[in-house]
């Protein structure tokens, strides 16, 4: 039996796996064998996972390609499908940003490659400082309306872009946004727990959160080194984010509580992470199905009293992080 659970986007009536499956620099990118990328994203369904996270420029629309054609086999009424707009799609002026004329194209084209009629939910995949945000708005709204998508949502936005994005909704009886996608993990904690989290359960929203595992650094596997074939290895701003400082040292550490809890350091940060308040869903990351399986064991993992002060004593939430 799954032990997966279910939750609503916030204030909404749809709802998600609390452990859902993206893919970012997997599928498309580092995994580009259709039949094993339809072997992880179905072995996630037939876990309880129904959310499954895109974006366009995750491998440059081959994400959406390759796990479309993966999902296209599953019964789409069971799935929440997203994806995102935003980054620069090619070199051409407007095929970028949170423009109207590149939101309604973004939206077409995702549309396209996926294979689906409609998203559950577009992501605004960054704050676009060029482009008036009632423009935006009101462009996701008419999306809505449109019936090409059903919720619109926001990734990376401050809790005042949240509230001003609702606000300009409200004024104008227009759909705002449901669910924001931070990043958050036990190293990366501040700007969600003092600004984000605040401003989405004033508004209503739901959280999912990116990189539980600070890419891979929660699980232990850079303890000693970076390896060369890893994500860090291939993206510096991540390194240089969390790879220096005290972070490995706190990632040993934190075995001893791992062990107490009969659980692995990835499946403890992972369920800390969707026990925190107003997280709707925590999105992994897998290359392969024991990767998935022992992600997917996180659902089974009771964060009790004692563990979560045994953590935030070693991960205390630090200002603006």
């Amino acid at each position: 039996m799954s032990d997966m659970t279910y939750r609503p986007l916030g204030r909404c009536g749809t709802k998600v796996s609390a452990f859902s499956l993206g893919g970012w620099t997997t599928f498309g990118g580092s995994i580009t064998d259709e039949a094993f990328t339809r072997e992880i994203l179905h072995a996630a369904y037939e876990a309880g996972v129904n959310f499954f996270d895109i974006a366009d420029v995750y491998a440059i629309g081959a994400a959406e390609t390759i796990m479309g054609k993966a999902l296209a086999d599953l019964p789409r009424r069971n799935l929440v499908i997203s994806s995102k707009c935003y980054w620069p799609m090619s070199e051409d002026v407007n095929d970028r940003g949170l423009s109207r004329k590149h939101i309604f194209e973004s939206v077409e084209a995702s549309l396209k490659r996926i294979g689906t009629d409609y998203l559950d939910i577009l992501f605004c995949h960054r704050y676009d400082e060029e482009t008036p945000l009632e423009e935006t708005v009101r462009a996701m709204d008419d999306l809505v309306r449109q019936g090409k998508v059903l919720y619109w949502g926001t990734s990376e936005w401050t809790g005042a872009q949240l509230r001003s994005a609702h606000a300009i909704a409200d004024d104008r009886h227009a759909y705002g946004p449901q669910v924001e996608q931070p990043q958050y993990n036990l190293l990366v904690r501040g700007k969600v727990e003092d600004d984000v989290q605040p401003a989405a359960e004033d508004l209503g929203m739901g959280l999912v959160v990116w990189s539980p595992l600070a890419s891979g650094l929660l699980t232990g596997k850079y303890d000693d080194a970076v390896p060369d074939d890893s994500r860090l290895a291939r993206i510096d701003w991540l390194r240089e984010q969390l790879f220096e400082g005290e972070g490995r040292d706190k990632v040993r550490a934190m075995t001893e509580i791992a062990e107490g809890a009969g659980c692995t350091r990835t499946q403890l940060a992972l369920a800390w992470a969707a026990a925190q308040p107003g997280i709707s869903s925590v999105i992994l990351g897998a290359t392969s199905l024991p990767q998935l399986e022992e992600n997917l064991g996180a659902a089974a993992v009771e964060i009790t009293d004692e563990v979560r002060s045994a953590l935030n004593a070693l991960f205390p939430s630090v200002a603006g992080t």
